[in-house]
């Protein structure tokens, strides 16, 4: 990774072009075969799943580690490694989560309002990252935005890119207007920040 295919922020770091057309090719193929479902918490009641489409309409799929997604993980513990030397230096220890496989629809008006991936969970999320699935003609809105000090960030829409950030950093993926959005979703995870 050089320095004209990666771009650092404040919030978020972005590796341009890490995956090819093919590669991104091959992960929607599969992840369109797998069974989506609307993402929502387990623990909310059917009473409060309207007041939860609020905050966030997306669907989901988990992508598991087998023998046809090995390189997948393989390839994305290589990104992560890349862009945590290059910019973060974290202690990370690998994936303790399976991928997931998001789409947002235009119909639907999906999208993820305010919030952070990093909290009480049976292990830490350090480094979020999203793969870029879709090309960014193909949908409108549903940008992925950063927020610190009161300043907000868009992170880059083309095909391919990763986006990298703290998993603490407070974001939200905008309203889509139209059109589909693709993305994966990974987080790496290690022992509690000191």
């Amino acid at each position: 990774m050089d320095e004209e295919t990666r771009l650092s922020t404040l919030t978020f770091t972005a590796w341009a072009d890490a995956f090819s057309r093919e590669e991104v090719d091959r992960i929607v193929a599969y992840g369109d075969g797998l069974t989506t479902e609307r993402a929502v918490p387990h623990d909310i009641p059917a009473s409060r799943r309207a007041a939860f489409d609020k905050v966030r309409i997306t669907h989901a799929a988990w992508i598991e580690q087998k023998a046809e997604t090995k390189w997948l993980f393989e390839r994305m513990q290589g990104v992560a490694q890349a862009l945590n030397d290059s910019t973060y230096q974290y202690d990370l220890r690998g994936f303790s989560e399976n991928f997931q496989y998001t789409v947002y629809h235009g119909v639907e008006g999906g999208h993820y309002d305010w919030h952070v991936d990093h909290g009480p969970m049976h292990v830490q999320r350090k480094l979020s990252m999203t793969v870029q699935l879709s090309d960014h003609s193909a949908y409108e809105g549903c940008n992925l935005e950063f927020c610190a000090s009161g300043n907000i960030e868009t992170a880059p829409r083309e095909q391919g890119t990763v986006i990298a950030f703290p998993s603490y950093v407070l974001h939200r993926v905008t309203p889509i207007v139209s059109g589909t959005r693709r993305s994966l979703v990974v987080w790496t995870t290690g022992p509690k920040f000191k």
